[in-house]
């Protein structure tokens, strides 16, 4: 199983991005899909998730400005990440609670990829 993340950049403050993390392999289910953010100097901390269902769970720092969806069919999730801040900038990682036959379920992690917000 791999989940490769993508989407991150350089963007000014109150500009947009859209993460994607997308899984592949022997995945026959994902439960949860999960972002998170590693500011440096700073622990990783949980930015959004969202369960098989479609129910979501923000931080209270990006309410309202980042928006966590998944597309079942493709094993992918996305952060629709608006109005951003520098305090934005960080490696932003992706997380997913997968089955496969072989591991049964356990928690994956994404590469990471950065996002920088800065003028």
């Amino acid at each position: 199983v791999q989940l490769q993340a993508s989407g991150g950049g350089l963007v000014q403050p109150g500009g947009s991005l859209r993460l994607s993390c997308a899984g592949s392999g022997p995945i026959n289910s994902i439960n949860t899909w999960a972002w998170y953010r590693q500011a440096p100097g700073k622990q990783r901390e949980l930015v959004a998730d969202i369960t098989w269902g479609g129910s979501t769970n923000y931080s209270a720092s990006v309410k309202g400005r980042f928006t966590i969806s998944r597309d079942n069919a493709k094993n992918t999730v996305y952060l629709q990440m608006n109005s951003l801040k520098p305090e934005d900038t960080a490696v932003y990682y992706c997380n997913a609670e997968i089955y496969t036959s072989l591991t049964g379920w356990r928690y994956w992690w994404g590469q990471g990829t950065l996002v920088t917000v800065s003028s």
